[in-house]
């Protein structure tokens, strides 16, 4: 397994902190190599030891939060197969992804803390690897194979709509009270809400335990080797 930078070097660890802090305080725009380096205690020289641009540093720490955020999912499937579900494996994937501030901020599309990185090809396919919908969409195949989904709607239109419920999910519990949401639409219990939603998408979940446990067996497989495939490309990209 491809190891990380930081794992190896304390000098790289420390200007992925210093970096990751000045980030989500004052954005891509607002933060230089020079102030990185100096906060860190290195040489700007040895910032780009590591990191062939700023931008190649501020992917990194793009890419270790999706990783972080898929590590999470990983241990608590394993721990609990019949997180597998897809009424209680959405909701958590959701919540997962919000309490992670850059997989958050490329969900929003933040251009306060992304700037013009936000659309850029590199964050796209961060979400189209390792984001909360293209995960469940690789799940999705598993879940109509072990009657957890309906299986009497195409899959690409199962798998659009599934996408499309995910992205609501995630705008309706990221708003603020500035984004001016219609009050009635707060309830209060969201989890227990997104779980209804899913079942009123998928179809009632009518597996067997034997099923349970072989989706979470696919699923565990489809989570690593996404986040396998993550890993291998931040590690290409570093020195």
């Amino acid at each position: 397994m491809a190891a990380l930078v930081e794992q190896d070097s304390d000098k790289a660890a420390r200007i992925l902190a210093v970096a990751r802090d000045l980030l989500l305080r004052r954005g891509v725009k607002g933060v230089t190599v020079a102030e990185i380096a100096e906060k860190a205690h290195v040489g700007k020289g040895t910032v780009y030891l590591y990191w062939a641009t700023k931008e190649d540093l501020f992917f990194g720490l793009f890419a270790r939060d999706f990783l972080a955020a898929v590590d999470e999912e990983i241990a608590a499937l394993s721990s609990d197969p019949d997180l597998v579900r897809p009424h209680r494996l959405i909701p958590r994937t959701v919540r997962t992804a919000e309490s992670h501030p850059f997989v958050r901020a490329l969900l929003t599309e933040d251009a306060d803390v992304l700037g013009v990185l936000a659309e850029h090809p590199r964050s796209q396919q961060l979400l189209g690897t390792l984001g909360p919908s293209a995960l469940m969409n690789r799940a999705l195949p598993a879940w109509r194979q072990n009657r957890l989904a309906r299986t009497d709607w195409p899959l690409h239109e199962q798998a659009y709509a599934l996408r499309l419920l995910m992205t609501g999910f995630f705008q309706a519990i990221t708003a603020t009270a500035t984004d001016q949401i219609v009050p009635s639409t707060k309830v209060d219990e969201p989890d227990r809400v997104m779980g209804a939603a899913v079942t009123a998408l998928l179809g009632p979940e009518q597996a067997s335990p034997a099923e349970v446990r072989a989706t979470a067996e696919e699923g565990l497989r489809l989570m690593t080797e996404a986040r396998d495939a993550a890993l291998a490309s931040i590690t290409a990209s570093e020195s």
